[in-house]
């Protein structure tokens, strides 16, 4: 495959304001506008470091810490964590801004993973990724324990199976 990219190569922000159509009856943005948002800002980052058309295949843990207010300007900023050989994990973090109070707040996080398809609609081979800063060295090196995670969740992987999990699924630390 061709040569690693930085994090940097693949950085996506989108910015969007939020809508009476896009608010719940609270006037909050609902949840899955946020999530369909997080979706395309993170495929497209996945996109541009795969130069491929990518699928989403997973979505990790999304928790939201504030909510959205109608009229509030959302942005996404996604980047590239790490790519294995077909497959492509993100990081997408979303802040609103209240124009008026000129006030910005932290929303939500998530890690999403994608797959990258040849024309054919097969997976592809990805380049791989090469951090530069500090804190995309620290999400490059947890990259692995969340896939691994993810497989076994999804029955994919047994637990012994998983290097980087051992402890976590270990009987022994556990009977101990």
């Amino acid at each position: 495959m061709s040569q690693e990219k930085t994090p940097s190569e693949s950085k996506t922000v989108m910015t969007e304001i939020v809508l009476p159509n896009d608010t719940n009856a609270l006037h909050n943005l609902r949840g899955g506008k946020i999530l369909h948002w997080m979706d395309i800002a993170s495929a497209i980052s996945a996109g541009r470091h795969a130069n491929s058309v990518v699928v989403t295949a997973s979505v990790d843990n999304v928790s939201f810490e504030n909510p959205i207010k109608l009229g509030d300007v959302v942005t996404i900023t996604a980047k590239v964590t790490r790519a294995f050989n077909t497959s492509v994990e993100t990081h997408i973090e979303v802040w609103a801004e209240n124009l008026p109070s000129q006030t910005k707040y932290r929303c939500n996080e998530a890690f999403y993973t994608f797959v990258a398809l040849d024309s054919n609609g097969r997976p592809r081979k990805v380049p791989g990724v090469r951090p530069e800063a500090a804190d995309e060295l620290k999400h490059y090196e947890g990259a692995m324990r969340r896939r691994e995670l993810r497989l076994v969740l999804a029955g994919r992987m047994k637990p012994t199976e998983a290097k980087e999990l051992r402890t976590l699924f270990s009987t022994e630390e556990l009977a101990g």
